[in-house]
């Protein structure tokens, strides 16, 4: 064998790397738990079992090489075989979000921030990555302005830097 400088000897990805590179975090709030606990036990119970009797019918088609009505069917179960892998590490590795502000009143993962910025008061809900939405005011903890949010007090004043200049918000509530 002749020794290559350019080849590459490929690496194992780490647990805790592949961890870094989820697209979730593991806050969730109780909400969150009961409809993946809900999904999971449809995703067991109803489609996995159906994915299964499908994909045993079509088997009995004979020839698997062609018989792309069994390519599919292995397809769809493998799918959903992965999503309930998915929500039980998900669920395993769940942190609950308590909601409201810290004792002391700070501002953490679960509290609903009043704030006003240009002259207008905005609400936010700070919450997990996995539950954010713009539409009903709910922001990631890991977004510019939730990091910056965090461990500050109803009084205080927040600068985020924008694309358009800075924004002061100037935190009035946190529950």
């Amino acid at each position: 064998m002749i020794p290559c400088s350019s080849m590459q000897v490929p690496k194992r990805r780490g647990e805790e790397e592949a961890r870094r590179k989820r697209v979730h975090d593991d806050y969730v709030t109780p909400e969150k738990i009961v409809a993946m606990e809900r999904q999971l036990e449809r995703l067991k119970k109803t489609e996995r079992p159906a994915a299964i009797a499908e994909t045993q019918r079509l088997a009995e088609m004979g020839d698997f090489s062609e018989n792309v009505g069994y390519q599919i069917s292995k397809a769809n179960l493998r799918r959903i075989n992965g999503k309930i892998m998915t929500l039980e590490e998900r669920l395993k590795t769940a942190i609950l979000i308590e909601r409201g502000a810290s004792a002391d009143g700070v501002v953490r993962i679960g509290s609903t921030v009043a704030v006003v910025v240009d002259g207008i008061q905005k609400s936010y809900e700070i919450l997990g990555s996995s539950e954010t939405d713009p539409t009903r005011d709910r922001i990631s903890h890991l977004s510019p302005l939730g990091r910056a949010l965090l461990g500050h007090r109803a009084g205080d004043e927040v600068t985020l830097a924008t694309l358009v200049g800075e924004k002061i918000y100037h935190l009035v509530t946190v529950t």
